[in-house]
């Protein structure tokens, strides 16, 4: 079998957001936001998209939306690429759903809690070892939680996770290797098809159930994917190189400058100048600041 990346926007849509999706979106939600207990027993999947009611306001597109029993809103993103202000991005898209929550005339005791889960494919916080992370809104100095702490940004980073399929235990580790792992296995692995949701998001993510316009469609997706992760690593190598050469120039100048102060005492400005490759005016700099 062939698996559709579930990393993908239309992937994940189609397994977790889909009208056959429900169970499965409960099953992945209790592992990722609650380490696997049983809190959600239902929910309604919603459209993730988010028009504008002002004008001049940003759109938002969502990957999957969705209201919990309790009347939480949950809404989930996958980021692939590790570009530029993806953080004020998330901020924005969590910001944007909860006050848009009230409808005209009504009060902000309607406004329900929100959580924002965001699965990133790049290592998002590089001074922590956490593979969950959460935050909410809290005193700096003591720690107090805000009196109505009703936002909630989880952020599961696939990098961070190691585990092969024979070390799995958890169901948030068997949901978080499915979402990293699903495109390159051609199987399911033993220790997850016991788990019938995930059984079942094996079977959505199964490439023979697309038609053949849809996996052309996937296909142009994940090299477009490819192209950009492509061309951030090649910016950051140039800029490493960059940097390299730069360092290389640097130290260079100040052997050279530093041999040209040796001269200082025994040779006039022109002659340093010949000698070391110094411009006359660096010369007559190093000699009129006093090192000789």
């Amino acid at each position: 079998m062939i698996f559709i990346n579930p990393k993908t926007n239309y992937a994940f849509k189609k397994i977790f957001g889909s009208s056959e999706s429900k169970e499965i979106l409960i099953s992945f939600l209790n592992a990722l936001i609650y380490e696997g207990n049983p809190t959600i027993e239902d929910l309604e999947i919603i459209n993730p998209n988010l028009p504008p009611k002002l004008e001049g306001l940003k759109d938002s597109y969502l990957d999957v939306k969705a209201k919990l029993d309790d009347g939480s809103l949950v809404i989930i993103e996958i980021l692939v690429l590790n570009v530029q202000y993806s953080g004020n991005r998330v901020l924005y898209n969590a910001a944007k759903t909860y006050a848009f929550q009230l409808q005209k005339g009504e009060g902000y005791r309607m406004l329900k809690p929100l959580i924002a889960l965001t699965i990133t494919d790049f290592e998002m916080f590089r001074n922590s070892h956490n593979l969950i992370s959460r935050f909410v809104y809290k005193e700096v100095k003591s720690n107090l939680n805000y009196p109505e702490n009703d936002m909630n940004l989880v952020f599961v980073e696939l990098p961070k996770f190691s585990k092969e399929a024979s070390q799995l235990e958890t169901l948030t580790d068997k949901w978080i290797y499915f979402m990293k792992y699903a495109r390159i296995l051609s199987e399911v692995p033993e220790t997850m098809d016991s788990v019938p949701e995930i059984h079942k998001a094996f079977d959505l993510a199964n490439e023979a159930r697309l038609s053949r316009e849809e996996v052309e469609a996937l296909e142009r997706m994940e090299q477009f994917i490819h192209d950009q992760q492509g061309a951030i690593i090649k910016a950051f190598e140039d800029a490493r190189q960059a940097g390299i050469q730069e360092a290389r120039e640097e130290r260079k100048r100040e052997e050279t400058l530093a041999i040209a102060r040796q001269l200082l005492s025994r040779l006039d400005d022109e002659t340093i100048s010949q000698t070391t490759g110094l411009s006359l005016e660096d010369v007559r700099n190093l000699r009129s600041s006093g090192d000789s």
